[in-house]
């Protein structure tokens, strides 16, 4: 056996362990058992010679998000090359990548395909809403190929990173997932973050709620006796001459002499209304008249407050669905995520990623993340909200969540093209302290801008600029001074200490920048993914040119916010929370051009068209960008390249359509990919189940229907195992075994028989192949994260072919992606 260690820096292989790589359909079938033999053979068993039988599957089949597993490539000595799934050992701070993969190669003129094991090392960059982690650079740090000599390694690994296109060299994020060794996650917990309890408003009947950001900010509409809320998301009006108070309510309209009410329908509205101006400001609520009728029975109720509330609204009394497994109970007739403890006991209520519990609907609510019971834990991913266990600590889904939140996303900014947004002030600047720090803050502008000694920073979409004076001009910034990063989770500032100058380029034109889910308004505590710091800010607001300015503060309730497991962000509830959704707008008035700007629904986890669009909360509606990118996407591509811009190119090729390259399918069940066109191979090879696994001892393994077999030879063998001191040693050993999906099912009864029947088919005797049990239990966890890695991203392509609608992305385990046609999941009302 050769088996080599390479030394640091050489042979730099671009993501073989993100690929995997079949050889063609003339090929051996590498991994697969020659025909059955009546008897052992002393001799190494060969593979066998002849093709696979394959048959076309539709491309759309069996496409995964990074193409699926193996993959085939023809190299550029006339080889080719087969890497199966690479199996994740380690990934700290999700930056640097160590893996293991099962790898044959077949030179030109070659009838014996050679396979081994590598171990490799690589950079990683992860695109999170497209699922997709990137290798590169890569390098091989260990090869063992026991039929080679060591110089045909080394050709072996050269050929293999010239094989790989650059744009292939992805692999699925929830693969990535699976294979994570949980222990490895740790939760930066933010220190601080708060978790006293919002008002949380409860009704059974149609209900609305009134979200204002303090006391109510009337502003003069021009031209017109009537008045708008400023500080509110809800089309709010005050009709002057009469002092009556106006609410819309889609086509619906309310009336009251004061925000507590009572409400009632409207009936015939002031002509005022007809009469607002002509522009986008007034759009919806023009569309909206004169109004339909509302009968006094069908009128909503009316819940105001003037500090950021949330209400659980259901439709009608409460309907109990059991969850399975547990003593728990789920609250199906409502878009909130509200459990209870049987239909009797304590009610626990989710939002903004905290637990509150209540012995009743009414409240009073307390705290509860840190006392939730055992049972939540037990909330299987095909329940319909089971996206909940992102929020419960302990569980698997929750670090795999502060994971995501922790994952940097970058982009290269050009100093010298890239252009400052415009800064404007109410006034004069005006700077206050931040508390516990020697810097302070403008609070007159929409802009997050610093004064540190003499200089001032700003902070726009991920990007640092830097400038003498408050008013500019202002350049791209290459340093953030220290201070900056010691603004505490109280300030409303907070965010921008999650922008960090991560690279400078020696010709002094690009700089590279990162930021982490926390710049966009999700934290870690308590173990957890959470939205917001828990801190209530007031707005700051005043009065200039005869109409008030408002600055929100943006904060963590008020949208009924639910954690989407499958972009790692947080979306907002509509229904009752207002006309655009969530709380506030961005609304103030322009001195330069005499109008005022509506911007509906600027703030929250979410933008005003949907939930289907990721957003930045501290930028408005700047920061608005399109499920699929990150902050950064919303400064274009002329001086900002994307960190993940390859995801693009990546996601396209490895859909596996058009020309791009070809799936087949072989009768045997599995799959792989293969490259077509000029210098493709053209064709794939089977390898059974695909379960084809590099030990950690340097040797290559694979799944037999339960049964491990390793290559040695040139062919395979039954692995004699260790017998199991201890009890529990083997009740490890038989949950390993039992974890196994489908075509693993009855792991023991396959052991059984293969033990009696003696060698399978191409295998040779057992004798002599013991292999230690710490290598069988690796070998048993990687096998259980192949099989689940490979569950998840089908999951994720349900999600897809959703159109990413928020009832599939209220399940782990969305309607369609259940094993087996089990329970489907989807979970909510659809709006």
């Amino acid at each position: 056996m050769t088996r080599t260690r390479v030394a640091a820096g050489r042979a730099p292989v671009a993501l073989v362990t993100a690929l995997a790589l079949a050889l063609g359909p003339s090929a051996p079938l590498v991994g697969e058992p020659r025909q059955a033999s009546t008897a052992p053979s002393s001799k190494a068993a060969t593979p066998a010679a002849e093709p696979a039988k394959a048959s076309a599957a539709p491309a759309d089949a069996t496409a995964t998000v990074d193409g699926g597993w193996p993959r085939a490539y023809a190299t550029p000595s006339g080889g080719r090359i087969l890497v199966y799934q690479p199996q994740v050992a380690s990934w700290p701070e999700q930056r640097h990548m160590a893996a293991y993969a099962a790898v044959a190669y077949e030179a030109k003129g070659s009838t014996k395909p050679a396979l081994g094991s590598i171990k490799i090392e690589a950079d990683t960059k992860v695109a999170v809403p497209e699922r997709l982690v990137r290798f590169s650079p890569i390098q091989i740090t260990e090869s063992n190929f026991p039929t080679l000599k060591k110089e045909e390694m080394r050709d072996v690994v050269a050929e293999i990173d010239k094989a790989i296109p650059d744009d292939e060299r992805v692999i699925a994020l929830d693969r990535v997932l699976a294979s994570v060794d949980r222990s490895q996650i740790l939760p930066r917990n933010v220190e601080g973050v708060r978790a006293d309890p919002p008002p949380i408003f409860f009704s059974d009947r149609p209900a609305v709620l009134v979200n204002l950001d303090g006391e109510v900010i009337w502003s003069p509409i021009r031209e017109n006796d009537l008045k708008f809320a400023v500080n509110t998301n809800w089309d709010l009006f005050q009709h002057v001459p009469t002092n009556t108070l106006y609410l819309r309510n889609e086509r619906t309209w309310l009336k009251a002499t004061t925000l507590a009410g009572p409400w009632t329908p409207a009936g015939k509205l002031p002509e005022s209304f007809s009469k607002l101006p002509v522009d986008d400001n007034w759009k919806d609520v023009k569309g909206a008249l004169p109004g339909d009728t509302l009968s006094k029975d069908k009128t909503p109720r009316v819940f105001v407050s003037t500090t950021p509330a949330e209400m659980i609204l259901l439709t009608g009394p409460p309907q109990y669905k059991p969850v399975a497994g547990t003593s728990l109970t789920w609250v199906s007739n409502t878009e909130s995520d509200v459990f209870r403890v049987g239909q009797s006991g304590a009610v626990y209520y989710l939002v903004s990623g905290r637990w509150f519990t209540s012995a009743g609907f009414e409240g009073p609510w307390t705290f509860a993340t840190l006392t939730l019971p055992a049972d939540f834990q037990k909330i299987p991913l095909e329940h319909p909200r089971s996206r909940v266990l992102a929020a419960v600590p302990g569980t698997q889904q929750a670090a795999e969540a502060v994971l995501l939140a922790q994952v940097p996303q970058t982009a290269r900014v050009n100093r010298k093209t890239l252009k400052a947004p415009e800064v404007e002030y109410q006034g004069e600047p005006k700077f206050e302290p931040i508390e516990k720090t020697t810097i302070s803050h403008a609070v007159n502008t929409d802009k997050q801008i610093f004064k540190v000694g003499d200089l001032y920073y700003m902070c726009f979409q991920g990007v640092w600029f830097m400038s003498k004076s408050p008013n500019g001009p202002w350049e791209v910034s290459s340093s953030v001074p220290k201070q900056i990063y010691e603004i505490p989770s109280s300030s409303p500032d907070h965010n921008v200490t999650y922008v960090t100058v991560v690279e400078e380029d020696s010709d002094d034109e690009w700089v590279a920048f990162a930021t982490v889910a926390a710049y966009t308004g999700i934290m870690i505590a308590w173990g957890c993914a959470v939205w917001g710091s828990g801190w209530y800010h007031p707005p700051y607001w005043g009065w200039g040119g005869g109409y008030p300015y408002y600055y929100p503060r943006y904060p963590t309730y008020g949208y009924g916010a639910w954690y989407n497991p499958w972009n790692g962000a947080y979306g907002r509830s509509a229904v009752a929370y207002g006309p655009y959704g969530g709380a506030g707008v961005s609304a103030r008035y322009n001195s330069r051009t005499g109008t005022y700007s509506r911007s509906a629904a600027a703030w929250g986890p979410y933008g005003a068209r949907g939930y289907g669009e990721a957003y930045n909360p501290r930028t408005g509606a700047y920061g608005q960008t399109r499920q699929g990118s990150n902050v950064y996407g919303s400064w274009g591509t002329t001086s900002v390249q994307r960190g993940d811009q390859w995801a693009t190119t990546s996601r396209v090729t490895s859909n596996r359509t058009g020309n791009t390259a070809r799936v087949t399918r072989g009768s045997g069940g599995g799959t792989a990919v293969t490259k077509t066109g000029p210098g493709g191979s053209g064709g794939i090879a089977r390898s059974g189940s695909g379960d084809v696994y590099a030990g950690r001892d340097g040797n290559v393994y694979r799944n037999q229907g339960g049964s491990w077999q390793k290559y040695e030879n040139g062919g395979w063998g039954n692995v004699d195992t260790p017998q199991r001191q201890s009890g529990q040693a083997a009740t490890t050993q038989a949950r390993d075994r039992a974890s196994q999906s489908g075509a693993q099912a009855g792991t023991a009864q396959a052991r059984d028989r293969s033990s009696a029947a003696g060698p399978t088919a191409g295998a040779t005797s057992a004798s002599g192949r013991r292999t230690d049990s710490a290598t069988m239990d690796q070998l048993n966890r990687d096998s259980r994260a192949r099989s689940d890695g490979a569950q998840r991203t089908r999951d994720y392509s349900n999600y897809q072919r959703s159109g990413g609608s928020r009832s599939s992305a209220s399940s782990y385990r969305p309607s369609g992606g259940s094993r087996g046609g089990g329970a489907r999941g989807g979970g909510g009302r659809r709006r």
